[in-house]
C-alpha cells in the first residue's frame, strides 16, 4: 500500500476530491463574464449571476448592493465552500485545507499588527479581516497595545506561531515595516508547505511543488521589483526571498542584485517559465501588469492540477481559482459602478 498510495487515496478523501472536482464545474465561463461586462448597475450583474452557481447569493441580503458588499459576500461564499470541505477532512488533507488558510491568516494578522501599533480601533480592522484567515482569538491580537503584547498574543493565540518565530523577534516587531513582516511570514509559510506537500509524496507532491516553487518566485519577482527606489540592500532582499522556489539559489542571488527592470528581466531569461511572464505582451493587452501576469500563469498552472486524480492539490487550486474569480467580479463591478467601461475588460478569464 505504501508503494501505490492511489490505492487508498479514495478511502478517506475520494469523496471530498470528487466534490471539489464538481464544484469547479461551476467556475465562471468566458462567456459569462463578457455577459457581466455588459451590465450598466450591480443589479444588473446580479441577475446575470443567479444563473451562475452563485444562485441568489447577492440576493441574500436586503441592503443595497455596493461593491464593497459585493466583495465581503463573494468572501463569505468562499469560507462556506471550504468550512464544508474543512469539517469533513481527514488527516493529512485536514492539515493541507489548514494550510490554505495560513496565507489568509498572515494578511489578517500583519493588518491587526500594523493597527494595534498605530493605535486603531480593533472594532474597526476586524470587519476588513478575510473570513478565510480568521481564527479564534483574532480579537486579542488587535487589543494589543506593546510589541510585547503583540508578540505573546501571535505565539499563544494563533497556528502561525512557527512561522512568527523564524520570522520576526519580540525586540523589533515595532520597528519593522508591515510588508517586510508580510514576506517574511510568506517565506516560512511557503517553505512550510513545500515541505509538508514533498513528505505526503505520490501525486500531491508532483502537482503541489511546482505550484508552490512558482509562488514562491513570483514573491521574490515581485518584491525585487517593489524594492526599486527604497533603502533594501541586496542583502535585506535576499532575506526576504523563499528559498524553494526554480530560482533558489543562483536566480535569487542575481535577483537581490538587480537595480532595475532590465536586470530583472534578464534574470527571467535563464527560466521559459518566467521569460513568458515579462516578455513583450500581446496586442491589446498593454495594461496587463506584472502581478496580472502572474496571476494568468498561475491560473494555467491551477488549471493544470485537474487533469490528474488522487491528489490533495485540486483543493489548493480550486480556492486559488476562486480567489481569482472573486478579484474578477469586484473588478467587473467597481467599473461598472464608476463607468470605466474601457477598463472592464481587464480581468483575467479561467475556463
Amino acid at each position: 500500500m505504501a508503494l501505490c498510495p492511489e490505492l487508498g487515496f479514495n478511502v478517506d478523501h475520494g469523496y471530498l476530491e470528487g466534490l471539489v472536482r464538481g464544484m469547479k464545474a461551476g467556475i465562471l465561463t468566458r462567456s459569462d463574464y463578457h455577459n457581466l461586462a455588459q451590465c450598466d448597475t450591480l443589479e444588473d450583474m446580479k441577475l446575470h449571476l443567479q444563473s451562475t452557481d452563485y444562485g441568489r447569493l447577492l440576493s441574500s441580503t436586503g441592503e443595497d448592493l455596493t461593491v464593497s458588499l459585493v466583495d465581503s459576500m463573494l468572501r463569505q461564499n468562499l469560507l462556506a465552500e471550504f468550512s464544508c470541505l474543512r469539517s469533513n477532512a481527514l488527516a493529512p488533507l485536514s492539515t493541507f485545507l489548514d494550510y490554505i488558510t495560513y496565507s489568509f491568516m498572515i494578511d489578517n494578522v500583519v493588518m491587526l499588527i500594523t493597527g494595534a501599533l498605530k493605535q486603531r480601533d480593533v472594532a474597526e480592522l476586524l470587519p476588513r479581516c478575510h473570513p478565510l484567515g480568521a481564527f479564534d482569538q483574532m480579537a486579542a491580537v488587535g487589543i494589543a497595545r506593546t510589541p510585547t503584547e503583540l508578540y505573546s498574543a501571535i505565539l499563544v493565540d494563533t497556528p502561525l506561531a512557527p512561522f512568527f518565530q523564524d520570522a520576526v523577534s519580540e525586540s523589533n516587531l515595532d520597528e519593522m515595516g508591515a510588508e517586510i513582516l508580510r514576506n517574511k511570514l510568506f517565506k516560512a509559510y511557503l517553505e512550510s508547505f513545500h515541505s509538508f506537500c514533498k513528505n505526503i509524496g505520490g501525486a500531491t507532491k508532483d502537482i503541489m511543488c511546482p505550484v508552490l516553487e512558482f509562488e514562491a518566485d513570483r514573491r521574490a519577482f515581485i518584491i525585487t521589483v517593489n524594492s526599486f527606489g527604497t533603502d533594501l540592500s541586496g542583502a535585506d532582499k535576499y532575506a526576504l526571498y523563499p528559498t524553494c522556489g526554480k530560482l533558489y539559489p543562483e536566480g535569487l542571488r542575481l535577483l537581490a542584485k538587480a537595480e532595475d527592470h532590465d536586470q530583472v528581466r534578464a534574470v527571467a531569461d535563464y527560466y521559459p517559465d518566467y521569460k513568458i511572464v515579462f516578455g513583450d505582451p500581446d496586442p491589446g493587452s498593454n495594461s496587463r501588469t506584472l502581478e496580472d501576469r502572474f496571476f494568468e500563469q498561475e491560473v494555467k498552472l491551477n488549471i493544470l492540477a485537474f487533469l490528474q486524480q488522487f491528489h490533495f492539490g485540486v483543493f489548493y487550486s480550486y480556492f486559488k481559482l476562486k480567489e481569482q474569480e472573486n478579484r474578477n467580479i469586484v473588478w467587473i463591478a467597481e467599473c461598472v459602478t464608476q463607468r470605466q467601461k474601457s477598463k472592464i475588460d481587464n480581468y483575467i478569464p479561467i475556463l
